[in-house]
């Protein structure tokens, strides 16, 4: 089965400038990966004047990136899975925000919410995960959405919990299910959670990173050890691992998606559709 996205119309905004926003790390150079591909890509179509990354641990950085850009209108999406405290509060004040519509300085700006809350994210997991198991019968497989957990992080397991429950509604596989590393249902259960002979595993996260090439492998049992960086893509090449009976698919993580740059755009869209006087609601 094949899902193909084709992208929504898009009015370009050649007097404007479009700047993602990502979390980036000290520690793993992959984290920023997807944001600068995506940015590749936006940059290619020449839809906006301007296309720029910025990020919170990684250069270039949030508080200084505004006067790096000439345009005077700037739209700000945050390559982030779901709403919390990096979207709502530090971008916020690194960015000097007062809510979805800032004038200062001679600039407009224009907080757009998360790639990961638009209701199009449903099409692309379901495409990541035709994608990794291109063979297999949906309805004689297992889908699992892949969270981190924890009381820290709420808002990823809930956007987790929301894309299982629009994905089970459209009845095309077996089962849905959510797992998570660091609360039930772990992902490590995940040959007594599921009952489908194929079971397709898709991380809920923006990028490949010490989790998905890592941490994961290892909770599913298709690696003994945690790999090193250097071969994190070879984890996702070596599908389907055959355990418990089972065929595993084990998906990257669904921020590197290419279609993620088309979500991104969506989201531009979404927010001029929500604000067409270009004025903001509270913070």
């Amino acid at each position: 089965m094949s899902t193909l996205i084709h992208p929504s119309p898009f009015a370009a905004k050649r007097e404007s400038a479009l700047l993602i926003v990502g979390h980036g790390s000290t520690l793993n150079p992959d984290s920023s990966v997807p944001t600068w591909e995506h940015l590749d890509r936006l940059r290619e179509r020449h839809l906006f004047a301007e296309v720029q990354a910025a990020f919170w641990k990684e250069e270039p950085g949030l508080r200084h990136v505004l006067y790096t850009l000439e345009s005077r209108e700037v739209y700000i999406v945050p390559n982030f899975i779901s709403e919390g405290y990096f979207t709502r509060r530090v971008i916020p004040r690194e960015l000097e925000l007062e809510g979805p519509v800032t004038r200062r300085d001679g600039l407009t700006l224009k907080y757009c919410d998360p790639v990961g809350s638009h209701p199009r994210m449903t099409e692309v997991l379901l495409h990541r995960a035709a994608e990794v198991a291109p063979e297999v019968d949906p309805a004689e497989s297992s889908l699992v959405i892949v969270g981190h957990g924890t009381a820290l992080n709420d808002n990823s397991a809930l956007a987790v919990k929301e894309q299982v429950r629009a994905i089970t509604a459209l009845g095309r596989y077996a089962e849905v299910l959510a797992a998570y590393m660091e609360e039930p249902p772990l992902v490590s259960d995940w040959a007594a959670l599921t009952r489908a002979p194929n079971v397709i595993i898709v991380p809920f996260f923006v990028a490949d990173g010490l989790h998905s090439y890592q941490d994961i492998p290892v909770m599913l049992g298709v690696e003994a050890e945690p790999g090193e960086a250097a071969s994190r893509r070879e984890v996702f090449r070596h599908n389907p691992y055959a355990l418990h009976g089972r065929r595993l698919y084990y998906a990257s993580a669904i921020g590197t998606e290419p279609l993620f740059a088309d979500v991104i755009l969506d989201q531009v869209a979404r927010f001029d559709a929500e604000h067409p006087s270009g004025e903001g609601g509270e913070p």
